[in-house]
C-alpha cells in the first residue's frame, strides 16, 4: 500500500482526494496538511511514500517547501498538484526534486496513475507537457519566453506577481536583497520588459499570478 500525504491549503481538495481513494487497495492517505508546518510535522511522525503538494501552500512558496522535503526526507517522493500552468512550473519543479507535475484540471484518475508511477521510482508528466518539451514551438508566444527562466527566477517572478517587495522575497528565500534585485533584472531582460508593471502584466497573460 502506497502511503501519501496531501498538502493543500483548500479543505475541499482534501475531501475530494480522500473520497476518490476511500476504497483503494493501492493508495492510502495517511495525513493531510493545510500549511507547510503541518506538512513537516506529519512527515516527522508518519511513514510516507509520496507527498501530493500544492505550489501555493498558505504563506509558503511551493518550490522552497519542495527543496526542504528533499533535504530532510530524501526518500519521500513529491508530486506537484497545482492550479499553476505546467508550461511554467513543471520544469522548475522537476529540477527542484519533484517526481511529477499535474495541473488540477486533470481528472483524478490521472492523479492515481501519477502516484503509482512515482511510487515505483518513475517520473510523471502529462503527454501534453512531454510534447511541449520535445517539440518547442517557434511562434514567439509569451509561454515560450518563460521557459528561459531558471528555477530561482521563476520563484522570484511568482513572488513579485504576488506583490512582495524585494526585502520580503530576500527574507523568504534566505538570500541577499541585492541578489533579488539581480534576479529581477535578469527576469526583465529575458522577458523583454522595461518595468515591474509590464513584467506583472506579461506574467498574468499566462496566469502565473496567484489563483
Amino acid at each position: 500500500m502506497i502511503k501519501i500525504v496531501v498538502a493543500d491549503s483548500h479543505p475541499i481538495v482534501h475531501k475530494g482526494i480522500k473520497a476518490y481513494f476511500r476504497d483503494s487497495t493501492e493508495i492510502s492517505i495517511v495525513g493531510k496538511a493545510l500549511t507547510a508546518s503541518e506538512l513537516f510535522s506529519c512527515l516527522e511522525s508518519k511513514m510516507v511514500d509520496v507527498v501530493v503538494l500544492e505550489m501555493d501552500l498558505y504563506k509558503s512558496d511551493g518550490l522552497a517547501v519542495l527543496r526542504r522535503i528533499k533535504e530532510e526526507q530524501p526518500g519521500v517522493r513529491v508530486l506537484i498538484f497545482s492550479n499553476q500552468p505546467e508550461e511554467v512550473y513543471a520544469i522548475s519543479s522537476l529540477k527542484a526534486g519533484a517526481s511529477g507535475y499535474i495541473n488540477k484540471k486533470e481528472v483524478l484518475s490521472t492523479l492515481r496513475d501519477a502516484i503509482l508511477k512515482i511510487a515505483s521510482g518513475g517520473v510523471f508528466i502529462t503527454n501534453e507537457l512531454a510534447q511541449s518539451i520535445a517539440f518547442d514551438e517557434s511562434t514567439g508566444r509569451p509561454r515560450r519566453m518563460f521557459k528561459k527562466l531558471s528555477m530561482r527566477e521563476v520563484e522570484v517572478l511568482k513572488m513579485l506577481c504576488d506583490g512582495k517587495r524585494n526585502k520580503d522575497i530576500a527574507f523568504e528565500l534566505k538570500i541577499n536583497e541585492k541578489t533579488v534585485s539581480t534576479y529581477r533584472s535578469r527576469i526583465m531582460k529575458k522577458l523583454l520588459v522595461r518595468n515591474l508593471v509590464e513584467l506583472v502584466r506579461k506574467a498574468q497573460s499566462i496566469h502565473i499570478d496567484s489563483f
